[in-house]
């Protein structure tokens, strides 16, 4: 409710700076890396995952899930700090024996994740630019979208321009994860890199790279992804995006592909 509120008096209260004053458009998505800079005071942005698609192969079964309805809201409630709210509205998992050729479907829907950002230096993201992210995964959903029990994480999003409209990026974390039981949480960190290229002033390309160390109870593992995705800005205040992510090794899910809208409000 408290944040419900805080949310509700960002979008009310009056803009700090005109349309023309607005930071550039810097949405979370696509990819793997979370930009360090936040949204202007008294703004309001609402991501979207219209469609996300995975597979992941088993010895003995393949495993594809759909996800739709992904929502982040982002608002700013400070020149350098904003609130954020994520829920994964739907989610279809349909599992095949490989032997059998048996399936299994489940729909459900996932998690609630509350967190704020801080930005420490350029929160508008130009230059080099740092923050960080504090979060907590609320279990109200049900598996196996959502994971059961309560999760809590910490990245520290950093960027750096290298070149005219070319970012390093870098989003190291650690995170108390869920249980594949759903029964408790154990320990993962890692990090996610890449480069941001602006290849002109409607479209951005980013290739990334992540890898996460888990160390669930049911067997340690390190999982290691490829992305690579575009997105394509309309306007000021409106984007679309296009992603994929190919698994390195055999703990990382095989495929992943995606798309999604942004609108600031």
């Amino acid at each position: 409710m408290k944040f419900a509120c805080a949310v509700a008096a960002a979008m009310l209260a009056p803009a700090t700076a005109e349309a023309g004053d607005l930071r550039i458009l810097c949405p979370d998505r696509p990819g793997l890396n979370t930009p360090a800079c936040t949204i202007d005071p008294g703004h309001v942005q609402i991501e979207t995952g219209i469609a996300d698609w995975t597979r992941e192969k088993h010895p003995g079964s393949v495993t594809d899930t759909l996800v739709t309805g992904d929502w982040l809201v982002r608002a700013g409630v400070g020149r350098s700090t904003e609130l954020r709210f994520g829920w994964t509205s739907y989610g279809r998992e349909r599992e095949r024996d490989r032997m059998s050729g048996d399936v299994q479907t489940s729909h459900r829907t996932g998690d609630i994740t509350l967190g704020i950002k801080q930005n420490i230096a350029q929160p508008d993201g130009e230059g080099f630019s740092v923050a960080v992210l504090p979060s907590v995964t609320l279990p109200v959903g049900r598996g196996p979208i959502g994971a059961g029990t309560w999760s809590a994480s910490m990245l520290i999003p950093i960027s750096w321009e290298i070149g005219h409209h070319i970012y390093l990026q870098l989003t190291p974390e650690v995170n108390a994860a869920a249980d594949q039981s759903g029964a408790g949480r154990h320990l993962s960190y890692g990090s996610s890199g890449g480069i941001d290229i602006a290849l002109n002033k409607k479209i951005d390309l980013e290739l990334e790279v992540q890898a996460i160390r888990d160390r669930d109870p049911s067997g340690h593992a390190t999982m290691a992804l490829a992305s690579a995705a575009l997105g394509y800005q309309i306007g000021k205040n409106w984007e679309v995006d296009f992603g994929g992510v190919a698994g390195l090794n055999r703990a990382s899910p095989d495929v992943e592909a995606y798309c999604g809208i942004v609108r600031r409000f």
